[in-house]
């Protein structure tokens, strides 16, 4: 379940996230908020790995929205395996087999 915060509750809820600082991930279109029926609202993992990105490895602006963007690209790709391993999971034990040896024979190569 995603979680949803108001700008002031999402600062308070961040460690080391100011208004400045959520203002210039914004201008910087790094992060952008969610419009709903009553205002504009921030994900806790759109803000949780802003601030742990920019923290941590010290990034700034443009390095930052390139990592941000490779960052949803590998959870897209996580997403999309788990999805196609449940659907093989859902098929006959033989045709599991034969998927899951050729898979391997895959990745040896």
């Amino acid at each position: 379940m995603i979680e949803y915060f108001s700008h002031d509750q999402a600062i308070a809820a961040v460690a080391g996230l100011s208004k400045s600082r959520l203002a210039s991930f914004q201008v910087a279109e790094l992060i952008q908020p969610t419009p709903t029926n009553t205002g504009q609202v921030w994900t806790t993992v759109d803000l949780a790995r802003l601030c742990d990105l920019a923290d941590q490895f010290d990034l700034e602006g443009d390095a930052l929205g390139v990592v941000i963007g490779l960052i949803d690209q590998l959870h897209d790709t996580r997403q999309r395996l788990f999805a196609m391993a449940q659907a093989i999971e859902d098929e006959p034990q033989d045709l599991r087999r034969r998927i899951g040896t050729r898979f391997l024979g895959i990745l040896a190569v």
